[in-house]
């Protein structure tokens, strides 16, 4: 089953990996010290990134957690929000690339 990505941006990475832990009940899966956060629940895909390029609180990406992806995908739809589509080995490989100290390895 697929599960929907939420990508957001902030400049306070700790109050945020808080406030979304008490959310969703869970703390993140993932996490790189004042950089990155990623939560994985049965419906939600969700990461948090101090992101320079991005205003803090706005939406950095949409995607799809979709097991069925053989390769990571990105399209922009009609409103120019970029989707992402990928499965969880894929996005675990991003992380790891990006900050190999992470050794992230997703739980299925």
């Amino acid at each position: 089953m697929k599960k929907l990505h939420l990508a957001l941006s902030t400049n306070q990475i700790e109050a945020t990996i808080a406030d979304y832990s008490k959310r969703l009940g869970a703390e993140p899966c993932s996490y790189i010290a004042n950089e990155y956060a990623l939560w994985r629940t049965p419906s939600l895909n969700l990461s948090v990134r101090q992101d320079p390029t991005c205003p803090p609180g706005e939406l950095r990406h949409l995607g799809w957690e979709d097991p069925s992806a053989t390769e990571f995908s990105q399209e922009d739809d009609v409103n120019g929000i970029t989707w992402e589509r990928f499965n969880a080995q894929q996005q675990a490989d991003e992380i790891n690339e990006i900050w190999p100290q992470a050794d992230y390895q997703p739980e299925n």
